[in-house]
């Protein structure tokens, strides 16, 4: 009767055996190590242009308005931020052909204290309005044009403060006589106001 050779068996039971644990072993390590958390990215931010009338009529002016959505536990810094380092909101509309575009009124800033500045710091959260009002020549043509607004700013958490932004937008409006009619819309932003 021939005898096993258990000498042989042996070694690979325990091969065997190591590959079923090492990964378990390797697993739970990496499990129990401390996790370090990422860094915060930087917010997704919406901006928007808006007008306060459908159309615009020659020879008058209209109210525009360009709207940042700036998501929660976020702020940019205000258009007169306080800190010395803080990269104001500013917001440049260009428009050709004679089209006038008054000065941009900013929103009242909040006033807060945050981890990364020993000063405080003026700041815009939530829905931010930057109005403005456009007056169109009386003798300009009728059609479609378009104003080019450059807005730049610098986004922050409570920690931290990333690079500045410039965002780039275009707000086409039909340009129509002066005594075509013209509908009120966009009351959300410009309530009952007129231009």
């Amino acid at each position: 009767m021939r005898r096993k050779n258990y000498a042989r068996s042996i070694p690979l039971f325990c091969l065997t055996l190591t590959l079923f644990i090492l990964p378990v072993n390797l697993y739970g390590g990496l499990k129990a190590a401390p996790i370090e958390a990422a860094a915060p990215l930087q917010p997704s931010i919406s901006v928007n242009g808006f007008f306060a009338t459908d159309k615009a009529q020659r020879g008058r002016t209209i109210q525009a308005a360009v709207v940042m959505e700036i998501p929660r536990d976020f702020h940019v810094n205000g258009n007169r931020p306080l800190g010395k380092y803080a990269v104001p909101t500013t917001l440049k509309v260009e428009a050709g052909g004679k089209i006038r575009v008054g000065p941009v009124q900013y929103p009242r800033a909040v006033v807060r204290s945050f981890s990364f500045s020993e000063e405080k710091l003026a700041v815009y959260e939530g829905r931010v309005v930057m109005r403005f009002n456009v007056t169109i020549p009386a003798g300009f043509d009728q059609g479609v044009t378009e104003l080019r607004v450059r807005l730049r700013y610098q986004s922050c958490t409570n920690e931290v403060c990333f690079p500045p932004q410039n965002r780039e937008i275009t707000m086409p409006i039909a340009v129509v006589g002066a005594n075509d009619s013209v509908k009120r819309i966009n009351g959300n932003i410009f309530g009952g106001r007129r231009g």
